[in-house]
């Protein structure tokens, strides 16, 4: 597999064709547009060309009515669907059905609405509660809640903190008013309700002392009529808003059938949307169009006969060295290494001069996850429930790719619990001794996690060995491919020698007067190859620089291969634990119950710590060898559904 080559597109057609020719474009789905970066800075083209508008903010506008549209039916309205039940088929030339997506876009307005109502009630509901919150301590007060006295009396309404004396309150304010009077209304855990009672002529004095008590005013704007009555009025108000809430939630319900369609049209306006994105990037005058993109060497012929229907000019080149940081890449997998996108994806892409990661790193990636997980129940669980989902569910490409990838490992898994003896742990010849407890029967196996425990650390390290050795050598062929070979044969190649050295040295070969001569070829080689650029004390710095990083990183790359062991050795054992516990009861039943129980949560985080340990390997300890990073991958004008799959037609 390889970096598909990529060539660029300029193209210049009639503008009254536009629309015509991104439809098209976009049933082919091969050409990627691109931002004309160089023409829009050249003054010579922006005196005759400009950047194209489109409708793609009234677009977006109405995908994000249709999304909420659909998110109030998702909320008061849920359909039920199959849990594998695959994506609904429709014909490219239905999907593409304006009349459809007005009529929907209507009915999505219609939600809206009914949405806007719903928090609009639900705001007047949250103001009720507060009043009705408000009211509930002056229940008590038979007065109308605007009567501020009369013309010679005022009336003071208020509270008090709870540690309020209400005798002590009284006295004070006997003293500075003798005429006023305080009545207690209610109280709570918060504070104390009061009303007062004095005349107009001493109210200063009697505000004044009541303030030194802790008296603060209470505020209950436009409320009319005693407490009791406004209590009445809000609890009717909320019974009004219950059910005209209900009434538009039922409204919104109505359109419970329609989910389907906006789902569709969600997708439709995706792709519209798509299409002004590419018509944004667009040049254009009066009269004609300019376009700048990139289309794979392999669909170059198609796109050539796309445009042989309109009235245009293009060229395809091959981009320079200078442009590849810009070319989008795209990666030519068949069907075991395209699974392994999953881990490109999260990754990053490679450069366009790079390498493809996905058949180097697909059988490492694959054999380790078995290593570790190495139970063959847990590989038959896997297979079945990958193969049940492609099957059933016809995803879309990501998760095709992800449940693709879980097959590859379960197949992995299956045959390293074969190797092991293991299935479910050690479920049957646990329940073997349960039904017989003379039974010595066990799996056979070449080897067993628990037994063999030292051979499988030297073999994680062995494994380790070989994935750095490989990344190096793939180093090692892209810089002599580049021409560079001076540095393949000082920063990889040296270190070669240097590890042959030492296991030459070890088993006592090669040694001459007892010098090891291969080790001291290698550290002659080092000696100068780290120095070699270097002038002065940057040699020695150089030097030991070189020593140390290659050393300290080489063998701890190698050692972070332990986890292959340990992951192996704890799922292993966690499954046998949970074995031994229902074995306890002695009884079959409770026996399968708990082991199920057990193994099944087992499984779970083993999925979980066996592909993040297995991709950390892959993206530090191996990528870092060789992978050089790109800028993006390649994302064409192309039909990309979420809900719908789309049956192309030939046009």
């Amino acid at each position: 597999m390889s970096i598909a080559k990529m060539k660029r597109v300029h193209l210049i057609a009639l503008r009254r064709d536009r629309d015509a020719l991104m439809a098209k474009l976009l049933h082919v789905g091969c050409l990627e547009v691109n931002e004309p970066t160089a023409i829009a800075l050249d003054s010579a083209w922006t005196e005759f060309l400009h950047r194209d508008n489109t409708d793609i903010s009234r677009r977006k506008q109405e995908l994000g009515e249709l999304n909420a549209a659909m998110d109030a039916l998702q909320k008061y309205a849920p359909q039920k669907s199959k849990l594998l039940s695959p994506r609904p088929t429709i014909r490219e030339a239905d999907f593409f059905n304006e009349a459809a997506l007005d009529k929907t876009m209507g009915t999505a307005r219609q939600i809206n609405e009914h949405t806007r109502e719903i928090a609009r009630l639900t705001a007047r509901e949250i103001q009720v509660k507060s009043d009705m919150l408000a009211l509930q301590p002056w229940l008590p007060l038979d007065v109308s809640l605007d009567c501020t006295g009369t013309r010679q009396v005022s009336l003071l309404l208020g509270t008090l903190p709870t540690a309020a004396d209400i005798p002590a309150v009284q006295a004070a304010l006997a003293q500075a008013a003798p005429e006023a009077e305080l009545f207690s209304v209610s109280e709570n855990k918060e504070q104390k309700y009061a009303a007062v009672l004095v005349f107009k002529t001493e109210a200063d004095d009697a505000v004044e002392a009541l303030r030194s008590s802790g008296f603060a005013y209470t505020q209950l704007k436009e409320m009319h009529g005693t407490a009791r009555e406004n209590m009445d009025r809000l609890t009717g108000e909320l019974s009004e808003i219950g059910q005209q809430r209900e009434k538009e939630i039922a409204a919104i319900a109505s359109f419970g059938k329609e989910q389907a369609e906006g789902q569709l049209c969600i997708d439709r306006l995706n792709q519209e949307i798509a299409q002004e994105d590419a018509k944004e990037r667009l040049m254009v005058d009066d009269t004609i169009l300019y376009l700048d993109g990139w289309v794979p060497e392999a669909d170059a012929k198609a796109l050539t006969d796309l445009l042989a229907d309109f009235d245009c000019a293009w060229d395809l080149t091959d981009p320079t060295p200078e442009e590849y940081p810009q070319v989008p890449v795209k990666l030519n997998n068949n069907f075991l290494t395209r699974s392994l996108n999953v881990v490109t994806d999260m990754y990053s892409p490679p450069a366009y001069d790079g390498v493809d990661p996905n058949p180097l790193m697909a059988p490492f990636f694959i054999f380790f996850f078995g290593l570790m997980m190495a139970d063959m129940g847990y590989g038959i669980l896997m297979i079945v429930a990958s193969l049940i989902v492609l099957k059933k569910k016809r995803p879309a490409v990501g998760t095709r790719n992800f449940m693709e990838l879980v097959f590859w490992c379960g197949i992995a898994t299956f045959i390293f619990g074969a190797l092991t003896g293991g299935f479910l742990g050690d479920f049957i010849p646990q329940i073997c001794r349960i039904i017989n407890p003379a039974s010595t029967f066990n799996l056979p196996s070449l080897f067993t996690p628990l037994d063999d425990t030292v051979s499988i650390l030297l073999g994680s390290l062995v494994l380790g060995l070989i994935q750095v050795v490989t990344g190096m050598a793939i180093s090692v062929v892209q810089k002599v491919k580049n021409g560079d070979w001076a540095d393949a044969l000082w920063d990889e190649v040296t270190w070669w020698i240097i590890l042959a050295g030492v296991a030459l040295m070890v088993l006592k070969i090669g040694m001459v007067g007892g010098v090891p001569v291969v080790l001291c070829v290698g550290g002659v080689m080092l000696l100068y190859g780290s120095t070699r650029k270097a002038k002065g004390f940057g040699k020695a710095a150089a030097l030991i620089g070189a020593i140390y990083n290659g050393v300290t990183g080489f063998f701890s790359d190698i050692l972070s291969y332990l986890r292959l062991m340990a992951l192996m050795l704890a799922g292993s054992v966690i499954a046998q634990v949970f074995n031994t516990l229902g074995s306890v009861f002695g009884s079959v039943i409770p026996f399968i119950i708990i082991s199920l129980v057990g193994n099944g949560l087992n499984m779970a985080l083993n999925l979980l710590g066996c592909y993040v340990h297995d991709l950390r390997l892959q993206c530090l300890e191996y990528f870092g060898r060789f992978y050089k990073e790109g800028t993006r991958s390649y994302r064409p004008l192309s039909i990309q559904t979420k809900y719908t799959e789309i049956i192309k037609e030939e046009k």
